[in-house]
């Protein structure tokens, strides 16, 4: 087994790729779209409120609980690499500059 400075030192020198994700509710056609620093923290969570129904995104609230869990489908639309250069708050400016453009394809209707 590593040691635990090894684990550490490879957590922080990891590529860290963010990118604009889409829950889809399958029963309605809305759509919930937003940003993740960590496209695979994102999936993982989604999976998570699917299993335990908890921590779900307010605006998703009321529909998750009548369709249930089921109806919702998770999807990533773009990936981003942070690069070492970048510092988190300028990520998150491009990962934000990037959901605006994506945010025009769609009608508010669509949306929740």
């Amino acid at each position: 087994m590593q040691n635990k400075k090894e684990i550490i030192n490879e957590y922080k020198n990891r590529k860290q790729i963010g990118g604009i994700c889409k829950i889809t509710n399958t029963k309605t056609g809305k759509i919930f779209v937003f940003t993740v620093p960590d496209l695979e923290a994102g999936r993982n969570r989604f999976e998570f409120n699917k299993r335990t129904g908890s921590g779900i995104n307010l605006k998703l609230k009321r529909d998750w609980d009548i369709y249930g869990s089921e109806s919702f489908i998770f999807e990533v639309l773009e990936e981003l690499e942070k690069s070492s250069e970048q510092s988190i708050k300028e990520f998150n400016e491009d990962l934000n500059e990037l959901l605006d453009i994506y945010m025009q394809k769609y009608t508010n209707k669509e949306m929740y």
